[in-house]
C-alpha cells in the first residue's frame, strides 16, 4: 500500500505566485476590510466579502497582477456586494434599544455615529454607495473611483453630488429625532 503514494512537484514559478498574491493579500487586506465594512455595514460580512474578494483575485490573479490588484479586488468586493444586495434587497441596521446592564461602553459614540453613518448610507442607491464610499470615505480620487467602477468621470461627478446631498438630508433629519 506505501507504493500507492503519488509525489506531485509544483512548478517553481507557483510559489513566487504565491508568495506575490501572499504579500499583495497582506498589505491590502487592511482597507479591503474597511471598504467591505463601509459596503455592507456589518464586521462578519464585511470579512466574508473581503475573503471572497481575495479567492476571486487568487484565482485571477495573473489578470488582476497585470492591471492594478487592489483596483481588481475593490471592483470585486463591490460586485459581491451588489450580489449580496440582489439576494436580500434592502436591510437597514438598527440600532439596539437598551445597553445590557445599563453599561455605557466608552466607545459607545464612536459606534454611535459609525451606526449613524452605515444607516445613512444604506439609503444611498448601490451605485451611489460605491461611488461615495470609494470617492470620499476611502479617499480615492474621481478618475480612480470612474476607472476602478468601470464609469464615465461625469457619472462619478453627479452620482457622488446627489448621494452627499442624500447622505446630509438623511443625517440631518435623523440628528433631529
Amino acid at each position: 500500500m506505501a507504493d500507492d503514494v503519488l509525489v506531485v512537484s509544483l512548478p517553481a514559478r507557483s510559489s513566487s505566485r504565491d508568495a506575490e498574491f501572499t504579500a499583495f493579500m497582506a498589505e491590502a487586506s487592511g482597507q479591503l476590510a474597511r471598504t467591505a465594512w463601509l459596503l455592507c455595514g456589518d464586521t462578519h460580512r464585511a470579512e466574508e466579502l473581503v475573503q471572497q474578494a481575495l479567492m476571486r483575485t487568487y484565482v485571477s490573479w495573473s489578470t488582476a497582477r497585470e492591471r492594478d490588484p487592489l483596483a481588481y479586488t475593490r471592483k470585486t468586493l463591490a460586485n459581491l456586494r451588489i450580489d449580496t444586495w440582489r439576494k436580500h434587497r434592502r436591510e437597514v441596521l438598527t440600532a439596539p434599544d437598551e445597553v445590557p446592564d445599563g453599561r455605557v461602553d466608552a466607545g459607545s459614540e464612536v459606534h454611535a455615529e459609525r451606526d449613524r453613518l452605515v444607516r445613512a448610507l444604506a439609503t444611498l442607491s448601490a451605485r451611489q454607495r460605491r461611488i461615495v464610499v470609494l470617492r470620499h470615505l476611502e479617499g480615492m480620487s474621481e478618475r480612480e473611483v470612474a476607472a476602478d467602477l468601470g464609469v464615465s468621470l461625469g457619472t462619478v461627478k453627479s452620482t457622488a453630488s446627489r448621494g452627499l446631498g442624500q447622505l446630509r438630508t438623511a443625517l440631518s433629519s435623523e440628528g433631529m429625532q
